[in-house]
């Protein structure tokens, strides 16, 4: 797969979206008068991104970013966890601190990384699918309604296995219902954002891939040709 300066740019974005608003999200914020994580906020933007992987650069290209997410977000839980086991140094008396701010649990590590999975794949399989349907047209249909699935899929999925027993199923509901409307009103609100740096990718990269042929199981990492 040969890439190119701007789908670097734009691969860099989104992983670091995603691992900044992990690391941030464990502290807690009024957002409009509801309770979210901060990492909502950037979190979101790796959505806005993912979007536009997949409007100029294919299925095939978004999913190889969406992997390299996932590993570059596994690396720094690794990094983390080894450096709360290295023994701190005798005048460092912070530990207790790096343990409450960057420490977690494998339970929500597990719904970490299974949301993210399933809503991004999501997210780009429903954006190409209406790319194809639509011709082209109306790309704010497919940022939205992408966003709308695979966002949904993401907050259900997190919150039910992060939190299931742990808080009352109303005030679940209550927080999926919240975090997922931010999320959909996020991209509505980024659209002319959107339209402008898929604008101009596509007329830098003179390219503008539609998924004819693509293969979309998310394991598949050969390189694939889309239609221009």
């Amino acid at each position: 797969m040969k890439v190119s300066f701007w789908f670097v740019i734009i691969a860099s974005i989104f992983v670091t979206c995603l691992i900044t608003a992990n690391i941030i999200a464990v502290k807690l914020i009024f957002l409009f008068g509801f309770l979210d994580p901060a990492g909502i906020i950037v979190f979101s933007l790796s959505y806005l991104f993912g979007d536009v992987l997949t409007e100029v650069y294919g299925y095939g290209a978004a999913r190889y970013v969406i992997w390299l997410g996932f590993a570059c977000n596994l690396l720094a839980v690794i990094a983390i966890y080894i450096g709360g086991l290295a023994p701190a140094a005798p005048f460092w008396h912070d530990q207790a601190a790096y343990n409450t701010i960057l420490g977690f649990t494998p339970r929500l590590l597990l719904a970490s990384f299974i949301a993210y999975l399933v809503g991004e794949f999501t997210n780009s399989f429903v954006l190409a699918k209406l790319k194809i349907a639509t011709k082209g047209r109306w790309l704010w249909t497919r940022t939205i309604s992408s966003t709308l699935i695979g966002e949904g899929l993401d907050t259900v999925i997190f919150i039910s296995i992060a939190f299931w027993g742990i808080i009352p199923p109303q005030l679940i509901l209550t927080a999926i219902l919240t975090q997922w409307t931010f999320k959909v009103l996020y991209e509505v609100i980024a659209t002319p954002f959107t339209y402008a740096v898929v604008g101009f990718l596509k007329r830098r990269e003179n390219l503008d891939a539609y998924d004819y042929r693509t293969n979309f199981n998310p394991l598949l990492l050969r390189s694939e040709a889309s239609a221009r």
